[in-house]
């Protein structure tokens, strides 16, 4: 089987099962490490899991060219607030044109390598809070790419229109250990089980064995039954 792409892999649950889906077809998985709270968390997974798969993996340093960006993501913003994933709060963790400049240096990495395809693993949820995960995003951006690389690399964005639980639903039948994954915006080596991504990611596998250790299991799931969510 040709190997074609080059996946983004944040250690997550979406880039882990593309990373497992594609694995194939992937000639090269990166993570980007952009000074966010929970990079140190997130690569420690995507280590592992393109060791046990044998594909081959690049860690790139970005902290220097994310310095001076406002978020409360980064290590120097402020707190991650808690919350649902809907919440105007959430905004606070938008780090400004993140994915534009990680797809940009991937456009670069993939044509140098003689793949043709990045694949980005943001899902349907994503949209509201975060423009550059948005579809029509995409599309410009993959415009761009591809008119301006030698063989013409396109972005693929397999789960775009798919919610976080499809992709737990995904990521389970293609063997994910999400234990092997990681999720909270504060970057501890335990789930929070508060902040917007782990309310999503509680909820995303509440029907599933999830096994993960959060430090507090209950928050998530009363503010998911006040929402009518559970």
């Amino acid at each position: 089987m040709v190997k074609n792409k080059l996946l983004i892999l944040s250690g997550g649950m979406d880039s882990t099962t593309a990373l497992y889906e594609f694995q194939d077809t992937i000639g090269l998985a990166v993570t980007f490490n952009y000074g966010s709270k929970h990079n140190e968390e997130e690569t420690k997974r995507a280590v592992e899991s393109c060791e046990e798969l044998g594909i081959d993996h690049a860690i790139i340093n970005l902290e220097d060219a994310f310095k001076g960006f406002e978020s409360n993501l980064l290590k120097d913003g402020g707190d991650i607030p808690e919350g649902h994933y809907a919440d105007e709060t959430m905004k606070a963790t938008v780090v400004p044109f993140r994915n534009g400049i990680m797809l940009a240096i991937a456009a670069g990495l993939a044509e140098s390598n003689g793949l043709d395809k990045v694949v980005l693993a943001s899902h349907a949820g994503d949209h509201a809070v975060y423009p550059d995960c948005r579809p029509d995003f995409n599309g410009y951006m993959s415009k761009a790419m591809h008119t301006g690389t030698s063989n013409g690399v396109g972005i693929y964005a397999p789960y775009a229109d798919i919610s976080k639980e499809d992709i737990a639903n995904h990521g389970t039948l293609l063997g994910v250990d999400w234990n092997k994954t990681y999720s909270c915006y504060k970057g501890g080596p335990v789930h929070c089980g508060r902040c917007s991504t782990c309310v999503e990611r509680i909820w995303a596998l509440r029907h599933l064995d999830d096994t993960t250790e959060y430090l507090d299991t209950e928050y998530a799931e009363n503010l998911l039954r006040e929402k009518g969510e559970w």
